[in-house]
């Protein structure tokens, strides 16, 4: 019983209880051939004849009715198997693993991931902060929420939004900068070559001499961390700088520096309830947030 495939016995049973390939292939929705070939391969591998061909349809051999036999009841316990395993993917529990940026746990999910909690609380989350792109593909995350302008095309998903990203230092280093000096001129906290990715990172290259460079982070947190510490400016997304009455931010947002918000999920979870509810839920309430611009 092992070596035997489930749709092989299923093509088996159609055909015993239809008396025929014609009425089994109806049944299974499926066309004639596949189940011919799924008989014969059924009859090869237990290395008996299941059926005699008559012109009049498929009589069962004593072999058949023996399997037959064997087989009583077995569909019907794994179609109410299926149902109730589809019927758990319907309801709204169980577990979630997202994965996201520090910086936008930091910044933007960490509250609606609470209420949404609050709304579902059969739902576990698994919160995988990470700053590299995890591959939903290899499942090792059921939902992402990233910051990128070209979204991979396996995954499905949304667009929430568009985060912006201005130039910012705290009042305090402004203060300690010699008088008539420009902040341009100053020290820089830079991204690293782990978010070289970053319209930011490739704006700054250009822009600023690597010798005005004193830190660099490989994460966004971190160089906020490092602006609210006095150690200089830095290009930092406006929702997490803003919510830091220290920092100020020094220029306006440039369109060419923003980054979307995608809410993106492997294919095979889309039939999964939970899993469309909550990317649902963070759709609706990013893009209610009136600190993302609309794309």
């Amino acid at each position: 019983m092992q070596n035997m495939d489930w749709d092989d016995l299923r093509c088996f049973l159609a055909v015993q209880q239809g008396g025929s390939v014609s009425a089994a292939a109806r049944q299974l929705a499926v066309n004639h051939s596949t189940v011919l070939r799924r008989l014969g391969r059924l009859e090869a591998v237990l290395a008996v004849r299941l059926f005699d061909r008559r012109n009049s349809g498929y009589l069962i051999t004593p072999a058949g009715e023996a399997l037959a036999s064997e087989l009583a009841g077995l569909g019907e316990q794994i179609e109410t198997a299926q149902r109730r395993l589809m019927g758990q993917d319907r309801a709204i529990r169980g577990t979630i693993r997202l994965t996201s940026t520090d910086t936008l746990f930091a910044s933007l999910l960490t509250p609606l991931l609470a209420e949404f909690r609050a709304l579902y609380p059969e739902v576990t989350l698994e919160l995988v902060m990470s700053n590299h792109f995890m591959r939903l593909t290899r499942r090792e995350a059921d939902v992402a929420v990233r910051g990128t302008n070209q979204p991979p095309d396996q995954l499905l998903g949304r667009c929430a939004g568009r985060i912006r990203t201005a130039p910012y230092a705290s009042r305090s280093y402004l203060d300690s900068l010699p008088l008539g000096a420009s902040w341009q001129d100053g020290s820089w906290v830079a991204p690293d070559e782990a978010l070289g990715h970053l319209a930011q990172a490739r704006w700054l290259a250009k822009a600023i001499p690597a010798a005005q460079v004193v830190a660099r982070s490989d994460s966004l947190v971190g160089m906020l961390q490092c602006v609210r510490a006095g150690m200089g400016t830095a290009m930092l997304l406006c929702p997490l700088a803003d919510d830091y009455p220290e920092l100020v931010q020094l220029a306006p947002a440039s369109p060419e520096l923003d980054t979307e918000i995608w809410i993106l999920a492997h294919p095979d979870m889309r039939q999964v309830a939970r899993v469309g509810v909550l990317t649902q839920f963070l759709h609706s309430r990013l893009s209610a947030d009136p600190r993302l611009q609309p794309r």
